[in-house]
């Protein structure tokens, strides 16, 4: 064989690795990733046979060790399988009968280029070592110490700048926190207006707490403002309900321009507005907060279990005024004494050392990665996004959204219909949210896309008979 043929092979042999990218992350785990995109795109094949571990390292000019982490992640997520001698293989997709491709679950994606478990591991280890382990595992008095809100403020400062911490309380989640704001802001049979489209979590926390959801209409901006002018000269109204920024679940954005309008009409009812942002931070240019164009009006959640883990169970509410605080602080206690300590406590150290920040940054590049996924699997379907964890997906006219989640299902994909966030009287959208981060590696999300994509082009079949 020929020099330069020899060379040609080895090329081809590793096409599927691209280029090192300095600020990606390890490089182990730039090649783990490589290994499941060329899986995901084609490039690399089941059944084709990868290097060996030394000739690999020696072409990518990394030395043995980091190949073998590599090798080992690939594993893990399995996209390779050994065969003793004859060497590695990309494997063919896992089967997991009868599990479903759920794409509807709200959650962020694996972040790209970041050792989670080396970083979780890290995380609780500088915990423990600066916390004492029984403080850890006692009662705490709600609303965080100093050192985690001032970790909010830290989180929260890309949008509002320096916040005085007194006016911050941490949270078991954004769904505790709400519901504790709609018990300390309003009565029984009062009125919160939302969009027509909204969270289901509010539609459940007011129906137990006994007061009533009303929907404004909308236009391209959003909530319109003379529909709201409206709906508080009419109604008992005790809270406007926003989630402005990448809204849940139409992924629309309203523009600052439409919020200062909504905040004018809140103004002239003495209507307090619950600013309900968790994708803000995921945004690629999120116009300003309500509650940093008017403080003294809006009372702003901020979780972090859309851009960073749900597991965390950490929110940041920032409120107006000492007073609403304490408010809010008897309610909470009603509903939960604390937060988790130890998941609290290690939020507070990832915002303090950087890990936090990184994690974001692994989960953005890993959210727009997916939606550039979605666009070529969905393209013509979907509307393009470059951000966010989710799609609205507007149905052809030959599928209602019921029926077409319900078919789904059946063919082993969960899609949420617009029935689950519907306050209106009138018949919801036809359409579904798509959510792209419940599935682990992107190969297998690339498998959920083309699946629903075969669905969607198709027509729904008739009643069928079976013959047992």
């Amino acid at each position: 064989m020929s020099q330069s043929k020899s060379i040609q092979d080895e090329s081809q042999a590793i096409a599927w690795i691209g280029h090192f990218v300095q600020q990606a992350g390890p490089r182990y785990l730039q090649i783990a990733d490589a290994i499941e995109q060329a899986l995901s795109d084609g490039t690399l094949k089941p059944g084709d046979r990868l290097p060996p571990q030394r000739r690999l390292a020696s072409l990518l000019r990394v030395d043995l060790t980091t190949v073998t982490r590599a090798y080992d992640e690939a594993r893990r997520r399995h996209l390779l399988e050994g065969k003793g001698a004859r060497g590695t293989y990309a494997a063919a997709p896992k089967v997991e009968l009868q599990a479903l491709l759920d794409l509807s679950m709200n959650i962020p994606p694996p972040p790209a280029g970041v050792d989670f478990d080396d970083m979780l591991k890290q995380g609780l280890a500088q915990v423990l070592l600066r916390t004492d382990s029984g403080m850890l595992m006692n009662y705490h008095l709600g609303g965080g110490g100093a050192a985690d809100r001032a970790a909010g403020a830290a989180w929260l400062a890309p949008l509002f700048g320096p916040l005085d911490t007194e006016h911050l309380a941490v949270c078991a989640g954004a769904q505790t926190a709400l519901a504790a704001l709609i018990l300390a802001l309003s009565r029984p049979d009062d009125v919160i207006l939302t969009e027509p489209t909204v969270y289901p979590g509010l539609m459940t926390a007011a129906q137990q707490l006994g007061r009533r959801v009303v929907a404004v209409d909308i236009d391209t901006d959003g909530m319109r403002p003379d529909l709201l002018e409206q709906a508080c000269a009419a109604h008992p109204v005790a809270l406007i309900y926003l989630n402005p920024t990448l809204q849940n679940p139409t992924t629309h954005t309203m523009p600052a321009a439409r919020r200062k309008e909504i905040l004018q009409v809140a103004a002239r009812h003495s209507v307090r507005i619950i600013e309900d942002d968790p994708y803000s931070l995921l945004a690629a240019d999120a116009p300003p907060p309500l509650a940093l164009l008017a403080p003294e009006q809006v009372v702003h959640i901020a979780t972090l279990s859309k851009c960073l883990a749900p597991g965390l169970r950490t929110a940041y509410v920032l409120l107006p005024d000492a007073q609403l605080r304490e408010r809010f602080m008897h309610a909470l206690r009603s509903l939960v004494l604390m937060a988790a300590p130890l998941t609290t406590a290690l939020t507070t150290q990832w915002i303090h050392d950087g890990a936090a920040q990184q994690l974001l940054a692994g989960v953005k590049l890993e959210a727009r990665n997916r939606q550039r996924i979605a666009h070529q699997l969905l393209a013509g379907k979907a509307e393009a996004r470059e951000d966010g964890i989710h799609l609205w997906l507007e149905l052809p006219s030959y599928w209602t959204a019921p029926e077409l989640a319900r078919v789904a299902r059946a063919e082993g994909l969960a899609v949420t219909s617009s029935e689950a966030f519907s306050t209106a009287p009138t018949r919801p959208p036809n359409a579904i949210r798509i959510s792209l981060g419940a599935i682990q590696d992107s190969a297998r999300l690339s498998a959920a896309l083309r699946k629903l994509s075969r669905l969607l082009s198709r027509r729904p079949d008739g009643p069928a008979s079976f013959v047992v």
